[in-house]
């Protein structure tokens, strides 16, 4: 059947990212846990995630994919619901989808509520400025829906839009894709990336930040122990009190994942 994405002429994703590669590279780096997001459209895939999870308890839960205006929304989250590795949905700049248009269809708000309702978490896909807009005021017509904010440290955002969207309760911001090129070169230092780290922080704070890895996606930029070593050493600087947080409790709180083993 093939993979809608990563294409095979990407010779460094285009390979098997499962539970036994990941647990491999990230237990040694002190990790015990994740949470999936899944990038694939096809409905199926969601249950596959879910039945890979089930054996492997490295996995804390999913975000699965579901399109929020198709007609069969509701049954399909009916029943992804049901297993509690599922938690919450991906919405965004994905696979040709639009928050905007979607929230003018008022069967898109009404699934989002039920979502909300259930206790299930938004997640944002790839930022832009009219996508934050967007997210800002889906905020406002669903108060009680929580939203995780993905990949903000890479993309020169409006400020304004970030500092409102930072006044919203139970919107979190993932420390994901933190590392960026410039001039051909993946930079190692954290003063590279700490002036965007700081306007982060200043935004939402020790209680709505949290590290997201993004791999196997992250392997574009370096291998994981970079990856993570840069978000480690930033929060390092603020604490322990302060580290647990990011690296720990604040996933609990947006994601709402339960522990599936002694060491989660």
């Amino acid at each position: 059947q093939g993979i809608p994405w990563p294409p095979k002429d990407n010779p460094v994703l285009y390979k098997p990212a499962l539970p036994a590669r990941y647990r491999g590279i990230a237990a040694p780096l002190g990790i015990k846990g994740a949470i999936e997001v899944e990038a694939s459209p096809w409905l199926e895939d969601n249950q596959w995630v879910l039945d890979q999870a089930a054996n492997n308890p490295i996995v804390l839960g999913m975000v699965g994919n579901l399109e929020i205006g198709k007609p069969d929304f509701r049954k399909n989250f009916d029943r992804f619901h049901k297993n509690p590795l599922f938690l919450g949905i991906r919405c965004g700049n994905l696979w040709d989808r639009d928050l905007g248009t979607d929230m003018k269809n008022p069967e898109a708000i009404a699934n989002l509520k039920a979502l909300a309702d259930a206790e299930l978490e938004l997640d944002i896909a790839n930022p832009t400025p009219a996508l934050l807009a967007d997210v800002l005021r889906l905020k406002d017509r669903i108060p009680n829906l929580r939203i995780v904010l993905d990949h903000l440290p890479q993309i020169e955002l409006p400020t304004g839009v970030l500092r409102e969207l930072g006044k919203r309760p139970q919107i979190y911001a993932k420390v994901s894709e933190v590392l960026r090129r410039e001039n051909g070169q993946v930079p190692t230092e954290l003063s590279f990336y700490k002036p965007r780290l700081d306007e982060l922080y200043e935004i939402f704070g020790q209680d709505r930040l949290m590290y997201g890895s993004d791999w196997p996606n992250s392997d574009i930029w370096a291998p994981y122990p970079e990856v993570l070593k840069i978000t480690r050493a930033y929060f390092a600087d603020k604490g322990p009190a302060v580290a647990a947080k990011i690296f720990h409790k604040n996933s609990q709180a947006a994601y709402r994942w339960k522990k599936r083993s002694s060491s989660s």
